[in-house]
């Protein structure tokens, strides 16, 4: 299952989440203003910046690269 990093302010956040919503596609989130959250993030993927996306070995930021990932991976 997809693993998405957010923080509920933000706009791109929102943008992936509204695609993921609209094409029903499950996914985990994980909201940054809990502390173990934010450390887990930065651990991972070394950056304090959200949308962050984990799916298996996959590992990316960036809206639009995570909507076009998902497009090709998960929509038919």
């Amino acid at each position: 299952m997809l693993e998405l990093y957010i923080s509920e302010t933000c706009p791109y956040c929102r943008k992936v989440m509204n695609f993921l919503e609209e094409n029903n596609i499950k996914y985990s989130k994980m909201d940054v203003a809990v502390p173990q959250n934010l450390n887990t993030l930065i651990n991972i993927g070394g950056m304090h910046q959200v949308p962050f996306m984990i799916d298996d070995n996959i590992k990316m930021y960036e809206s639009d690269d995570i909507i076009n990932y998902i497009k090709e991976h998960y929509v038919l």
